[in-house]
């Protein structure tokens, strides 16, 4: 089933079918659903996919634009395991390592990837846990849960 409603990232390098493989081989329950020639001579592509069952696009269509990060993708994973195989993965060949769990992956797509749990600290906590986990959390780049569980306890 598609969505009518999809995030669109604008790539400018011919990479974009490239991203949108890698990123489905990258998180579960994603697919490529659609491929398209928009100029009909290979230069330019949509590609529509879901990546985690969220529907997403990319406009490979040249340098008018550029990726930015006042937009990222925000993964939520279920354990400290995932965010770092994930943070890996998207830091490898190219990424940059940002701060407070936000990297930009070799394509120039900024992501956040953060464990749950910094969520139940952070948003679902009482005002001394959250201030406690944020500041824990403003000194890290790859979110490492454990470490801020430490500075929750202390």
């Amino acid at each position: 089933m598609t969505s009518s409603i999809r995030t669109c990232l604008w790539f400018r390098d011919g990479r974009g079918r490239e991203a949108a493989e890698f990123y489905c081989a990258l998180i579960p329950g994603s697919r490529i659903e659609a491929t398209f020639d928009i100029a009909g001579d290979g230069s330019s592509w949509l590609i529509d996919f879901m990546l985690g069952g969220v529907p997403y696009q990319i406009l490979d269509a040249g340098p008018m634009f550029t990726l930015t990060e006042a937009v990222s993708i925000s993964v939520e994973t279920d354990d400290q395991a995932e965010t770092d195989r994930l943070w890996a993965a998207l830091t490898t060949n190219g990424g940059e390592e940002s701060h407070c769990g936000w990297l930009k992956d070799r394509y120039g797509v900024s992501w956040q990837v953060f464990p749950r749990r910094l969520t139940e600290l952070t948003l679902r906590a009482d005002k001394n846990v959250s201030t406690k986990a944020i500041a824990a959390m403003m000194k890290q780049k790859k979110i490492d849960i454990a470490e801020i569980e430490a500075a929750v306890r202390a």
